[in-house]
Order: structure tokens, then C-alpha cells, then sequence
């Protein structure tokens, strides 16, 4: 092998790219391959015209070329010293050399000028050559990097996902409970259903008055939880949405029958905001639910009952007439908050004429009539005893004639009794309390018990008298009004004693307390001093006060605490009897 002739071997290049470049991210930017041109013109440079065409061979090759050279040089030597043959031989090779490298240097000009022949490139200068193996360990190192902490991402993601989803899951079923302990509630199928009715109370209306209850998913997890944010949400009926109230009003001047029903009854609740806590809808849907009843109980109790002018039934409206040119109106006001407000003509507003005291009565008469109900049901009885109803199983000696029967059978609806409390409103309004005698030169003035009181001409007289009669007509009214609410009257007095002196009479106070003796009003009114109203409440609601470790037993927490006096002027009402059946109304207890 060592011993025998070169042998020449052609080696191409290899048909990769070369690497230019690596990106941050990975990308390799790879050098675009030569053209024929442009490979030709790089062979070309690589070309070393400096040396001889046999530069590559071998030594053995050179010694020959040598020797061959060497004799060419002797050769030429004796021909130099060779005599010419003809003068002008010399002149003839110079012009014929010369017309050689003139043809040479035309075709290299066309050559170049007229590019049809061959096209020459300029060729980069090769780049430092990268390191393709450091390249691509470093890529595939990063790639393995970054598919590990992809991963770690990702769980760490799933990770809080399912945190936040078995938060909400809790809070969920803590809130679940909550509402449970509030509300009935029952699952049919993959359904949580509540009842609204007060079928348990006693109610024998129709409605079902179920509300559904539901997983309140309308949040993102990606973003912060505000912090009103309830898991859990209530899907009420459509009819029980919104808010209703009964309103009851007397009028002196009953309009036309034919305008009965076409009056704005919808009020615009203020505007509130998206998120209504769950038990604030199911307040409201129940007392919507309450109201229906009551109007639907007093719509049928119209129709049925007989009297001399007809009760009138018109939508949401009964019209009533408990004296000749007074009408009674009781209307159902549903609002939910969709319905705006549209009024027939452009009249003024008129003045709020509803009787709240009439309202809250009816809401106690159709609790009580829930608790006649649910007390009217034959509870569990022995299992020897004969099926059927109670009266039949007292029949004999406890038996009732059939007048008893007949008695038991009659009892006043909602309606009559409303009427009835409207009238004594409206008489109680008429009554009189003082007369006036204008004379020549007195004034006299017979009062409802008979007392005669004579007045001079001078008009501050009158006016003093006038506001007397004012402060004390206002606490006969309170001592009036709580016998007709049920309160007891504790103490009375014309001329108190006690306080600021009043320079123009004096001043009277009155104190009554309700029904069970909780709660406890006290009036002051004087004709200079004006109303001052105060209110007792039981010490167990009380938590200005302290605690004592004297009083151990709990039946000294009922007793009354400290007076607390009343914003009078913040009362609603249109006149002082209205502001204080509203006051008693609110302190007395459901039955």
C-alpha cells in the first residue's frame, strides 16, 4: 500500500445545509445552497496561477519534470546561439504573439460584456463555520427543560382549578344549609325544589309557589371574586317576581264605573343592583304570594256576599260604598320592575291617600284566619275510636243543636270586617269636639262634654285657646286610638305637672302600652313645646344596657329598659292619627 502509486480520490460535499444560525427559541437559519455560477466562480478562486499546472503530483513526478526542464533549457541555449535564418523572424513571432493575446483578450470582453456566454457572481467569503453539534445538544437540553416546566405549569394550574372548584363546592353546600334551615326544601330527581305557601301555616290557596334552587356558575375563576359573591342562587315563578303591596284608600267622590280598573296601580321601585341576595327575592316573592291571597280571598268574598250595593270587582280593584258617597278601595299593586309607569292625562300627583293601618290589619286578619285553619284539622286519634270527624265522635251528650251549629257557621269574612274598621275610620275623622258662638262682643265657645268657656274680642285669646285645644285634642286622640288597637291606656293627664312650663295652658301627656305590656308609647304635647313622642322597648331588646350579675333570673329581662324618643317629623302619615296608628301598628306583636 505504502509502497505503490497515489491514487487520487474526488470527494463531494455533503447534501446538508450548513447552520447559519440558532434563534433563542430554537429556530436554525440554515445557508442557502450555491448556484452553477456561483460554484464555478468559488472553484475558480481557489485556482493558484502562481505555481505550475503539476504542483499536486508527486516527488517522483517532479525529479522527471525537472530533468525534462533541464534539457529544455540546454536546448534553448544552443538555439540562441544559433544564427537566424531570416531577418525579420523576431518581428514575425512579436506581431503574431501579439495578435494571439488580442484575440484572447476580445473573447474574455465579449465574454464579460454581453453575458450571454457566462454569468459572473460575486462570492461571499465563507463564514466561520458554527459549531452544529454544541447547536443542536444546547436546543435539544432546552427543549427538555421547557417541556418540564410546561408540565409543572400545568399541574400547578390544575392544582388551584380544583382548590377553587372544592371551595366553591363547600361554600356551596354551606350555603345549601343555611337556606335549608330558613326554607323547605325537597330534591326531586337532579332537582333542589322550595316551597314558598304557607300551606303549613294554615293557607288553602292554589298556588304552588315552588322556587328552585340553583348553582349560581355566572363567574370567571380566572379572576378575583368580588366580594358579594354568593355559590348559590333561587329561580322564582315569573308571577311572584317583584315586589306587591295591598293598598287600601276612602275616597268622598266614588269616579265612574266606567274609569274602575284603568288607574296606574304599579309603582317604580328604586333601582338596585344586579346581585339580590337569595333570601332578600325569597321575602319579597313570598309577600307577593301573601298579597295575592289576601286580594283573591277579598275578590271572593265580594262576589258572594249580598248587600244592598254591590260590591265591584274590576282586575285588581274592589270598590266598595259603606256609606252613600264614600267609596272604599282596595287595590293589588305588583310591580317587577320590567312595567313603567304611564299616566292617562297629565294631572298632578295627588297625595298619598293609602290607610297603612288598613293594610297591616289585613295581613293579622289572614294570619289568623291561617291559624282557624290549621287548628280546624283533626289531629291523630286513638285506634279504637271510629274513623270520621270529630263532631261525630262527640255526638251524644256533648252534641250541638242545630242552632249552635248555625252560630258556629257565621263568622265575618275579611271584607265585612275591613269595611267596618273603614267606617269607624271615617266617622272617627267627622266627630266634633268644639262648638263656636260668634257674638257682638263675645266669643263662646260649649265643648263635647259640656263645659262653656267665654272669650273676648281680642284675637290672641282665641288663637291661645285654639292651640290648647290642639295639644289636648292630639292626646285624646292617642288615648281613643289605643282602645280601638288593642293597647292599654296607663296613665292620663290634662295638666302635667312635671317638665317645661308652658307659657299658654298647659301641657298633657298620655302613656299606653301594647297588648302583651312589651312595648310602651308615652305623648307629650303642649301648645308652645309641640309633640314629643317616646317609646319603651323590653331590655332583652335593649343592648345599650349593661349586664348585671344581681338580676339572675330571666323574667326581669321583660320588664321595660330606658324611654327612646321618636322622630316625629321622619313618621309616615299625612297627619298625627295616621303617624300613630302606624307607630302601634308596627309594636304590636302577630298574633
Amino acid at each position: 500500500m505504502s509502497g505503490g502509486p497515489a491514487v487520487r480520490v474526488s470527494i463531494e460535499s455533503s447534501c446538508e445545509k450548513q447552520v447559519q444560525e440558532v434563534a433563542l427559541d430554537g429556530t436554525e437559519t440554515y445557508v442557502p445552497p450555491l448556484s452553477m455560477s456561483q460554484n464555478l466562480a468559488k472553484l475558480a478562486q481557489r485556482i493558484d496561477f502562481s505555481q505550475g499546472s503539476d504542483s499536486e503530483e508527486d516527488g517522483v513526478d517532479s525529479e522527471l519534470r525537472d530533468r525534462e526542464w533541464g534539457k529544455q533549457e540546454t536546448e534553448e541555449e544552443e538555439v540562441k546561439f544559433q544564427p537566424s535564418l531570416w531577418p525579420w523572424d523576431s518581428v514575425r513571432n512579436n506581431l503574431r504573439s501579439a495578435l494571439t493575446e488580442m484575440c484572447v483578450l476580445y473573447d474574455v470582453l465579449s465574454v464579460v460584456k454581453e453575458k450571454k456566454y457566462m454569468a459572473l457572481d460575486p462570492v461571499s467569503q465563507d463564514p466561520t463555520t458554527p459549531q452544529v453539534f454544541q447547536l443542536i445538544s444546547k436546543k435539544k437540553s432546552l427543549a427538555t427543560a421547557a417541556q418540564l416546566l410546561l408540565k409543572g405549569a400545568e399541574k400547578l394550574t390544575k392544582s388551584v382549578a380544583e382548590n377553587q372548584e372544592n371551595r366553591r363546592q363547600r361554600d356551596f353546600n354551606s350555603e345549601l344549609l343555611r337556606l335549608r334551615s330558613q326554607w323547605k326544601l325537597r330534591k326531586v330527581g337532579d332537582k333542589i325544589l322550595g316551597d314558598l305557601s304557607y300551606r303549613s301555616a294554615g293557607s288553602l290557596f292554589p298556588h304552588h309557589g315552588t322556587f328552585e334552587v340553583i348553582k349560581n356558575t355566572d363567574i370567571d375563576l380566572d379572576k378575583k371574586i368580588p366580594e358579594d359573591y354568593c355559590p348559590l342562587d333561587v329561580q322564582i315563578p315569573s308571577d311572584l317576581e317583584g315586589s306587591a303591596y295591598i293598598k287600601v284608600s276612602i275616597q268622598k267622590q266614588a269616579p265612574d264605573i266606567g274609569d274602575l280598573g284603568t288607574i296606574n296601580l304599579f309603582w317604580r321601585p328604586p333601582k338596585t343592583k344586579a346581585g339580590i341576595p337569595w333570601h332578600v327575592k325569597l321575602e319579597a316573592a313570598q309577600n307577593v304570594l301573601l298579597c295575592k291571597e289576601i286580594f283573591a280571598q277579598l275578590s271572593r268574598e265580594a262576589v258572594q256576599i249580598k248587600s244592598q250595593i254591590p260590591h265591584i270587582v274590576v282586575k285588581n280593584q274592589i270598590i266598595s260604598q259603606p256609606f252613600p258617597g264614600l267609596q272604599l278601595s282596595i287595590s293589588l299593586c305588583h310591580s317587577t320592575g320590567e312595567k313603567k309607569s304611564h299616566r292617562l292625562s297629565p294631572e298632578k300627583p295627588k297625595p298619598d291617600d293609602h290607610l297603612y293601618v288598613l293594610e297591616h290589619n289585613l295581613h293579622q286578619m289572614m294570619r289568623e284566619f291561617h291559624k282557624q285553619q290549621l287548628s280546624s284539622v283533626v289531629m291523630p286519634h286513638p285506634a279504637s275510636a271510629p274513623f270520621g270527624h270529630k263532631r261525630l265522635r262527640l255526638a251524644g251528650p256533648l252534641a250541638y243543636d242545630k242552632t249552635e251549629i248555625s252560630s258556629l257557621q257565621q263568622s265575618e269574612g275579611l271584607l265585612e270586617k275591613i269595611i267596618k274598621q273603614a267606617k269607624h275610620i271615617f266617622l272617627r275623622s267627622r266627630s266634633i269636639q268644639l262648638q263656636l258662638n260668634i257674638g257682638v262682643e263675645q266669643i263662646r265657645v260649649v265643648h263635647r262634654d259640656g263645659r262653656v268657656i267665654t272669650l273676648s274680642h281680642q284675637e290672641q285669646e282665641l288663637q291661645d285657646f285654639l292651640l290648647s285645644q290642639m295639644s289636648q285634642h292630639q292626646v285624646h286622640a292617642v288615648q281613643q286610638l289605643a282602645k280601638v288597637m288593642g293597647w292599654h291606656v296607663l296613665s292620663f293627664s290634662n295638666h302635667v305637672g312635671l317638665g317645661p312650663v308652658e307659657s299658654i295652658g298647659n301641657a298633657s301627656a298620655v302613656t299606653v302600652a301594647s297588648p302583651n305590656g312589651e312595648h310602651a308609647i308615652s305623648v307629650r304635647n303642649g301648645p308652645e313645646g309641640g309633640c314629643k313622642v317616646l317609646v319603651q322597648f323590653p331590655r332583652s331588646q335593649t343592648k345599650e344596657l349593661p349586664k348585671s350579675d344581681v338580676i339572675q333570673d330571666t323574667k326581669w329581662s321583660h320588664l321595660r329598659g330606658p324611654n327612646k324618643e321618636v322622630h316625629w317629623s321622619k313618621m309616615e302619615g299625612r297627619n298625627f292619627v295616621y303617624k300613630m296608628e302606624l307607630l302601634m301598628a308596627a309594636l304590636t306583636p302577630c298574633p
